[in-house]
């Protein structure tokens, strides 16, 4: 296990990329341990992504960049300004309202940045709020892309844990939905002491019904892609299928933008998104293989369990495992590669596998805004043209509620559960 473990934090330390540093670990591993074992390599890293289930994830990734490209973000923005740009800090809350509404389309953090970012931080900053408050918040807020349904790495955990990606859809609604409350108070009470300014929206009937007619298509997209999955209308695959075809036909015909014309570069985009994505599958199943072979996942149970926790200490301790591994591991090679050491222990406690699952998604969801992996910080970055260290300063006191969020779901499962228990029971 000393090569193993070690080799693993060598090549990361190093540079090697996150999927060849498994791969290279575990091959060494069986140089060492067993070479008779090497044959079999090949049809290990096969099985590993030998999984129908799968299909759906391109397909998922490539909804979120279609309908980014197609003139969806614009529709959004004008809605959250409808309903909070009149409040003090109108440009800070249609942020985080924005990105409420667009997690829930896209499914993905980083989409959400480079969205809503490009968009929002030139103009908060026009209007005068500091250059770090406007990316922090941009990158905190884009947290809910991955808690709020639908959501990739919500759709990863699934398939790794055999969960139902209908209940973890269901189980990411409230967490999401808290996790931007908070957000939007931090943001008021920031507001309120710093003066920043309020925008001048029209409140009137005729606005709110224009507002309706131009968004309610755009904003039906995560009830038809829950609900198909939730009432067992389609398998997850079929869902994101038609997710997509949802997509190019809002983005071309209604919208009015070329969502049929910037296809192949969305398409080209998802395809790279996800043999990335698809590599560390394939090389984590085979590191996943040599830890179930040296048995740690049980000897880890075994371990936690003679603390003699309940069921909130364990999770609240698992919670900070989350967090520090989130930090230097991006999320999902951490779901790969925790949920089948983790998950165990916590089943033997009592806890389900959707609270389970829900709780590292949204620690994970904190990692991505971290330094010196967060993958949301670095997109921010890049579009703000500032360095990730002050964009995390301007984002921390934003995390923050996630964090508190976080530990409520370990103290609460029922703020995760009620959801998907009133569904499926």
């Amino acid at each position: 296990m000393l090569v193993l473990l070690g080799s693993l934090c060598i090549f990361l330390v190093i540079g090697v990329p996150v999927a060849y540093s498994l791969g290279l670990s575990a091959m060494l591993y069986f140089i060492v341990e067993n070479p008779m074992l090497i044959a079999i390599l090949p049809q290990r890293l096969f099985a590993g992504i030998n999984n129908y289930a799968l299909i759906s994830l391109p397909l998922f990734i490539l909804m979120g960049f279609i309908m980014n490209s197609g003139g969806i973000t614009a529709r959004l923005l004008d809605l959250s300004m409808f309903f909070v740009g009149r409040l003090k800090g109108g440009l800070g809350l249609v942020n985080v309202v924005a990105s409420m509404i667009f997690g829930g389309i896209s499914g993905s953090s980083a989409s959400d940045t480079a969205s809503i970012g490009s968009v929002l931080i030139p103009e908060m900053k026009r209007r005068g709020y500091p250059a770090s408050f406007a990316a922090g918040i941009t990158v905190a807020s884009s947290t809910m892309g991955m808690i709020i349904p639908p959501s990739v790495p919500m759709v990863i955990y699934a398939i790794v844990a055999q969960e139902s990606v209908g209940q973890m859809f269901l189980g990411g609604i409230v967490p999401g939905i808290m996790i931007g409350v908070f957000q939007l108070i931090v943001v008021w009470w920031f507001a309120r002491r710093r003066g920043y300014p309020t925008e001048e929206v029209p409140f009137t009937l005729a606005e709110a019904t224009r507002q309706a007619r131009r968004s309610a298509i755009v904003a039906v997209m995560p009830i038809l892609v829950v609900g198909s999955v939730v009432f067992g209308i389609a398998t997850p695959t079929e869902t994101a299928g038609m997710a997509v075809a949802y997509g190019l036909v809002i983005g071309s015909l209604i919208v009015g933008f070329g969502s049929i014309r910037d296809l192949p570069a969305s398409m080209r985009a998802a395809i790279l998104t996800s043999a990335k994505i698809m590599m560390i599958i394939a090389f984590s199943q085979l590191y996943i293989w040599v830890l179930a072979l040296e048995r740690i996942p049980e000897a880890i149970a075994f371990y936690l369990t003679s603390f003699e926790l309940s069921a909130t200490g364990l999770m609240l301790l698992i919670a900070v495992v989350i967090l520090l591994a989130g930090t230097f591991i991006d999320v999902s090679p951490a779901i790969l590669l925790l949920t089948p050491v983790l998950l165990p222990t916590a089943e033997a406690a009592g806890i389900s596998g959707v609270h389970f699952g829900i709780v590292m998604v949204s620690g994970l969801a904190v990692g991505a805004c971290t330094p010196p992996v967060g993958n949301c910080l670095n997109v921010c970055a890049a579009i703000a043209r500032m360095g990730i260290g002050k964009i995390f300063l301007g984002a921390a006191p934003f995390l923050l509620a996630n964090v508190f969020v976080l530990f409520l779901l370990c103290i609460f499962p029922e703020l995760v559960m009620a959801i998907p228990n009133m569904v499926f029971n």
